[in-house]
């Protein structure tokens, strides 16, 4: 058992209507209790636990959390029970409403503590040791407790108390700068990319706490700073820095290699790495095969062909194309030019799905770049059964959600319920610490929960 509920409480959660699966007590974390003071930049780590079985308790204020005003929301209705972003990130877990500024509260977060094995939060550093809840405080509650600290800096260090976001971390790591095209500004990447990868190292972080707590009995504190979740998703900007002093450009459609990667179709764009690889004489007579390969197969193109295929994957983006350029050829810059446009006009004559099955079948790595509707309407993603349905009995449908990030043979992931109303759960959650119906509606009325 690698949680901290005995069997008593492990049945009781159960009961409060946490669906175990259809294999009950066979998902990898079911036996963990969570709880989930988490904002924007934790959601998703409490989400993958609470996806592979954990019982995640979203402690929010009264009135609900703030990222239950995060929009768009459901028929454009701005209300917090709505929001899609609350319903994507909290599927699985259950709520309870507690006002931490309240001591009343405080005792009852306390109560809560004892039976748990996680804690995540996302406060400022200081925060929670400002109002008694610091972690020598929680672990004289619970020694095995693991408490997971996001912030955006970390809890020491000069930026300790600085203020953070995704869009500034972005740019503090470095990832900006190397998006968008070398002529314009930095360019920020969205879906608020920083915050899920902390997140993903988060519950990394907490899975191996755990693991260390299964061979000591001991928890622990683990520190999760956004920018430094991020710096390794910075590729290897600083590694180059470090080794050869040079500063990663930005490279717009041609990523690292120098030759381009995103390129427009009849219907829309696709990428394809292969004209800078070992993939082009394989395109290039694909395009004989259809008459459209112009005069890139006589011998005056023939050592520009071999110095684009010299561009192979992986080398550095400008230097790759011409850095050992024949000393017959006249121009390569323009010469390449002559052979992507016609790559081009081969491109611009097929729709997505005409190149997508002609590269496919012939070893060449071209895809689409789908929309939003190509990603819902994806044959693959549809086969192997990605998308899941979940109930929203309050209103009136199914919504699809994406599904496993992973499979787990005997420890199935599993995505059992909709995102928890406000304070839905209080009565079986603060029931189950032996709180009466009467002092709930106690507490209620005094604005603790």
């Amino acid at each position: 058992m690698l949680g901290g509920l005995d069997e008593r409480e492990h049945a009781a959660s159960k009961a409060e209507g946490v669906s175990m699966n259809a294999q009950d007590g066979m998902m990898a974390l079911d036996d963990l209790r969570v709880l989930d003071l988490a904002g924007p930049s934790g959601v998703y780590c409490t989400k993958l636990l609470a996806d592979l079985g954990a019982d995640v308790i979203r402690v929010e204020p009264p009135g609900g959390d703030a990222t239950r005003r995060i929009g768009p929301f459901f028929q454009d209705d701005p209300d917090p029970e709505k929001s899609l972003h609350f319903f994507q990130f909290n599927t699985n877990k259950r709520s309870v409403t507690l006002d931490l500024e309240n001591e009343q509260g405080r005792e009852l977060f306390r109560a809560l503590v004892k039976s748990t094995d996680i804690v995540v939060e996302t406060f400022a550093p200081g925060y929670l040791a400002s109002i008694g809840l610091d972690y020598a405080a929680l672990q004289a509650l619970n020694p095995g407790l693991i408490l997971v600290s996001i912030t955006g800096f970390g809890l020491d260090g000069p930026y300790r108390d600085f203020q953070a976001s995704d869009l500034v971390v972005q740019a503090l790591t470095g990832l900006m700068y190397t998006i968008g095209f070398p002529e314009d500004p930095p360019v920020a990447i969205g879906a608020s990319q920083t915050y899920h990868m902390a997140g993903a190292h988060a519950a990394i972080g907490a899975l191996m706490a755990l693991y260390h707590r299964e061979a000591t009995g001991a928890g622990q504190w683990v520190d999760v700073p956004v920018e430094g979740a991020c710096m390794r998703m910075a590729d290897m900007v600083a590694l180059m820095y470090w080794v050869e002093g040079t500063v990663r450009k930005r490279s717009g459609f041609e990523f690292y290699r120098g030759v381009q990667d995103v390129w427009p179709c009849q219907d829309g764009h696709v990428i394809c790495s292969a004209l800078g690889g070992g993939g082009a004489d394989t395109i290039l007579e694909w395009m004989e095969s259809e008459g459209m390969a112009g005069d890139l197969r006589t011998e005056e193109y023939a050592d520009v062909i071999a110095a684009i295929k010299g561009a192979a994957m992986g080398s550095r983006g400008g230097g790759g194309v011409g850095a050992k350029a024949h000393p017959k050829m006249r121009d390569l810059k323009a010469d390449q030019k002559h052979v992507e446009e016609v790559w081009q006009a081969f491109l611009l004559s097929h729709t997505k799905e005409e190149l997508l099955v002609g590269a496919q079948t012939r070893g060449i790595v071209l895809m689409p770049v789908n929309t939003a509707k190509d990603i819902v309407e994806d044959i693959g993603l549809a086969e192997r059964h990605y998308f899941v349905e979940v109930e929203h009995p309050e209103l009136g449908c199914c919504l699809k959600y994406p599904g496993a990030p992973y499979q787990l043979a005997e420890t199935p992931w599993s995505l059992r319920r909709r995102a928890p109303r406000i304070g839905e759960d209080n009565a079986a959650v603060y029931g189950g610490l032996g709180i009466s119906q009467e002092q709930l509606d106690s507490l209620r009325a005094a604005k603790v929960i």
